[in-house]
């Protein structure tokens, strides 16, 4: 694996943090391990994309070993971190097999992310698939696509309502999105694919629990989204909570006093509604004897190392510092600053250390064709300009010239002709694939 002449550099997740802490060390004399539990890099901010078949699962992800290929002293290691002795420096990881194996280091960065939360009701997924990861995209898809061919097999509008309702919980960016994707999918993909349906009749409910949608972005950029939203078709239910999901509905509730308690008929429910940190962040905590948020994210210092651990930093979606928002840029640019950092100090440990300075390049939400939002700094963007800005930052941020050039012509040939080629559905595993329906 890695010599031990050299210090040792392990990170710990594969993300936009973990990728930019590796790539800031390459010509630095250390030996660097990613260990990630899967085999790919994923652009999570295009994961709803590939849920409604606008792009590929290949399109928003690449294997790490290809990014760091030329990388001479990185090593990428499949595997799942379970433990961390910080007084031997140590860390344990299960293999994809179950069996573990450990891995040494003088450097510990974290950048294992975080997870769908669904806030105490764990059983909610079996109904409720999240959009954090490629399985969920996928698994999303195939709720989506396999809702309107059984609407089309039904012969009465009373039996394929709940199939064309569709309940998106979460009104931040990644709900709004999908939200407007579906809609988007069921008028112009699919307009003209079916027989005995009408997919624009598909009804989109975003059920989300504060007064407006997207709470992180300007008041006014959050009422253009919703303007958009109701010209398209969704129906936003603002205020309530959703307190309960099974496989034919989906129930609300509304924070106000009378508390209504409202029941939709719906076959597919999809959940956005917050995240939490995966369970490694839990003992890296108790490891390293600090505390975890409300959401499991962990304090930081000013440098991004964990408080009495100068050889310890947590980056990304993991990291607290600053109220600092969980999003692509900031993981960017916290790993960039960690693994500058550990070249500085792997050559001279008596060097200072600078403290993180992040800069806000703005955040952006699609909501449907032509419209966009971008937020950075006093800069807001609606409608057209923020649509094709939205465009420009997410293929600037994509990894590898060929998922690049891969969006960009799926992007352009669904502009061009309104269909979507996306949309094939597996059943998750050959022996769900050979098993009969009933």
């Amino acid at each position: 694996m890695t010599t031990q002449s050299r210090p040792r550099v392990l990170i710990v997740g594969g993300g936009f943090g973990g990728l930019y802490a590796a790539r800031a060390l390459r010509r630095s004399d250390v030996d660097v391990t990613v260990l990630e539990r899967g085999t790919s890099h994923v652009f999570q901010p295009l994961l709803y994309q590939c849920a409604t078949g606008l792009v590929s699962e290949g399109s928003i992800s690449s294997p790490l070993r290809h990014l760091l290929r030329r990388q001479k002293n990185a090593h990428v290691a499949l595997g799942e971190a379970t433990t961390v002795d910080p007084g031997a420096r140590v860390v344990t990881a299960s293999r994809f097999d179950g069996s573990t194996y450990e891995f040494a280091y003088d450097y510990l960065v974290v950048a294992a992310g975080m997870q769908q939360s669904y806030h105490g009701h764990d059983e909610y997924i079996q109904h409720a698939p999240g959009m954090k990861t490629l399985d969920d995209a996928l698994t999303v898809r195939r709720k989506l696509i396999a809702a309107f061919e059984m609407a089309e097999a039904l012969s009465t509008a009373e039996e394929r309502r709940p199939w064309l309702t569709f309940a998106v919980a979460g009104g931040g960016p990644t709900g709004v999105e999908l939200a407007g994707q579906i809609r988007e999918l069921a008028t112009r993909a699919l307009a003209d694919e079916f027989r005995s349906i009408d997919p624009g009749e598909a009804r989109v409910l975003l059920l989300h629990g504060d007064d407006r949608v997207l709470p992180s972005f300007d008041r006014k950029l959050s009422a253009a989204a919703q303007k958009t939203l109701d010209t398209v078709g969704v129906e936003t239910h603002l205020g309530v909570h959703v307190t309960d999901v099974t496989g034919t509905d989906v129930e609300t509730t509304s924070k106000a006093e009378p508390k209504t308690v409202t029941r939709y008929d719906t076959r597919t429910v999809l959940w956005t509604a917050g995240v939490e940190a995966v369970p490694f962040a839990r003992q890296l905590a108790e490891a390293l004897g600090v505390e975890q948020d409300r959401s499991g994210r962990i304090a930081v210092e000013s440098d991004l190392s964990v408080p009495g651990h100068r050889n310890v930093w947590v980056v990304g979606d993991l990291m607290s510092y600053q109220d600092l928002a969980g999003v692509a840029e900031v993981a960017m640019q916290g790993g960039r600053h960690v693994g500058s950092l550990i070249a500085t100090d792997s050559s001279d440990p008596t060097a200072s250390r600078q403290a993180f300075r992040y800069r806000d390049f703005g955040t952006a939400a699609y909501i449907s064709r032509g419209h966009a939002l971008v937020q950075a700094g006093p800069l807001r963007m609606s409608g057209f300009l923020g649509w094709v800005s939205w465009g420009v930052i997410h293929i600037a941020f994509l990894s590898g010239a060929r998922n690049r050039v891969g969006t960009l012509i799926n992007w352009a040939a669904t502009l061009a002709t309104g269909s979507r080629r996306e949309r094939a559905i597996t059943f998750g595993d050959p022996e769900t694939a050979r098993r009969p329906y009933r």
